[in-house]
């Protein structure tokens, strides 16, 4: 082979291995770039409020789920500071995209009802149809609303809630997500059916679907899915399984379970980006999981036992505040001291709390999920 074809050959290969790693690396237009590769929490630290939310006064917003209402707590006093009435069956309390709204999800109602942050104030509910969870496209283009009982995945304006796509969903219960570090694909749990989704974010589409693996004869039940600081795991907790599945991001549909405690749902990032708090409602307790090695570190337990469910962290990185789905009451946890603080009683069923004003540059839904 002469001189000139090798160099031609080696340009060729060198420009196609370009395109690749190029490609594989390209955010989703519009995304917000990514401040640092190994952590995509980084702008998540404690005390790290962003100009729309610094004024904001801190309060945990508690939807009711059978009391059809919202309890608002002052979480220094531990006090109700006040109820909003809404429509039928909220679920979730979801910040948006752009920091300065909350979304009550109403599914049974079939409605989002807004909540100003600022002046904590609720203002008219918009019709949506089973709103269940309720997600952001990291570059804010779309709302992505859960309609768990339609299987459907709603694709809608984040302002006016206008459909913009309608997606049907091989499988029951779609529920929870995350989307991988680029923001171009987001993987979404599906509850009764114990399947995973991978969705392509830009073409709004399902790419691949997976199963859960059966534990102990036991059938899957996805809950919550959260990725990790270095954008390389998808942890999807499963209620049936007692456990949390790590699956590589590169490796969609291999699962590995990590065993954490009795009806596995929620699963919450501390501030520092080392471990991830694991709620198991099964059991009353709640586990931490190291990133570094995958290792169950610590279990804090309620006394007595309880139900907890979702929740969040506040802004401070001190506490973690989770509602108690079956005892009408929301848990707090002393981070680091690692151990329960307190409960305070609230309305019937209360389901995925938010705490609110959080640190991040902006927000992909659920109970809050920052970058």
């Amino acid at each position: 082979m002469n001189h000139k074809k090798l160099i031609s050959i080696f340009f060729i290969t060198f420009l196609s291995i370009s395109t690749l790693s190029a490609s594989a690396i390209t955010p989703l237009a519009g995304m917000p770039p990514v401040l640092d590769l190994n952590d995509i929490y980084s702008a998540d630290r404690a005390g790290n409020l962003g100009d729309v939310v610094k004024n904001m006064p801190e309060r945990v917003y508690v939807p009711n789920h059978s009391g059809a209402s919202v309890s608002v707590i002052d979480p220094k006093t531990f006090k109700i500071v006040k109820t909003f009435k809404t429509p039928r069956g909220p679920q979730h309390v979801v910040p948006s995209w752009d920091l300065k709204t909350l979304w009550v999800n109403d599914n049974e109602g079939n409605y989002l009802t807004p909540i100003d942050p600022m002046t904590v104030t609720a203002g008219k509910s918009i019709y949506v149809h089973d709103p269940y969870n309720l997600y952001f496209t990291p570059n804010g283009k779309y709302a992505v609303v859960m309609a768990e009982a339609d299987k459907q995945i709603v694709f809608r304006d984040p302002h006016t809630m206008a459909i913009k796509k309608t997606l049907n969903v091989p499988c029951t219960g779609v529920n929870h997500a995350d989307w991988t570090k680029d923001g171009n694909f987001f993987v979404v749990s599906c509850e009764f059916s114990g399947n995973v989704l991978l969705i392509n974010t830009a073409k709004m589409a399902v790419v691949k679907v997976a199963k859960l693996p059966t534990f102990k004869n036991a059938k899957p039940m996805a809950q919550d899915v959260k990725i990790s600081p270095d954008g390389s795991t998808f942890y999807i907790a499963d209620m049936m399984s007692d456990g949390v599945w790590a699956m590589p991001a590169n490796n969609f549909g291999h699962f590995t379970l990590i065993e954490t405690g009795k009806e596995a749902h929620g699963i919450y990032v501390t501030r520092d980006s080392k471990t991830a708090l694991i709620t198991n409602r099964g059991e009353g307790s709640v586990s931490v999981l190291r990133f570094a090695d995958n290792k169950i570190i610590a279990k804090w337990k309620i006394p007595g036992g309880g139900s907890p469910d979702m929740g969040g962290i506040s802004a401070d990185g001190k506490q973690f505040w989770v509602s108690g789905r079956y005892d009408d009451v929301v848990y707090v946890f002393d981070i680091p001291h690692g151990k329960f603080l307190t409960k305070v009683k609230v309305g019937r069923e209360p389901h995925g709390l938010a705490i609110y004003p959080q640190p991040g540059r902006y927000s992909l839904g659920h109970t809050g999920v920052f970058r």
